[in-house]
């Protein structure tokens, strides 16, 4: 299943938290998305968040595998998960008379 997760920094988190942390938190993305568990990683135009898209048969599994970020162990970020699935609709342009 693809899951979209929105990441939120979360109240208190400072700049030099997240410096103290990058290094090891790029090691850990890189590492689940080696393990085809992050499928497709970008930044929000409008604002300096995340947004992931995950492959995992289950949100839980999803959750568990963030839950091993730096950012995330240190309390400094949260995600917002948002499970998918494939668009029906294009199957009503063919549905016969």
């Amino acid at each position: 299943m693809k899951i979209l997760a929105l990441e939120h920094e979360l109240p208190g988190a400072t700049a030099e938290q997240f410096q103290h942390y990058a290094n090891k938190e790029s090691q850990k993305v890189w590492e689940l998305d080696q393990m085809d568990v992050i499928r497709e990683l970008y930044f929000r135009a409008d604002q300096h968040e995340a947004v992931l898209v995950l492959e995992c048969q289950l949100v839980d599994e999803t959750q568990e595998a963030l839950a091993v970020l730096p950012f995330v162990r240190a309390g400094l970020i949260s995600f917002d998960m948002i499970p998918l699935k494939a668009y029906p609709g294009f199957e009503r342009l063919f549905v016969k008379s």
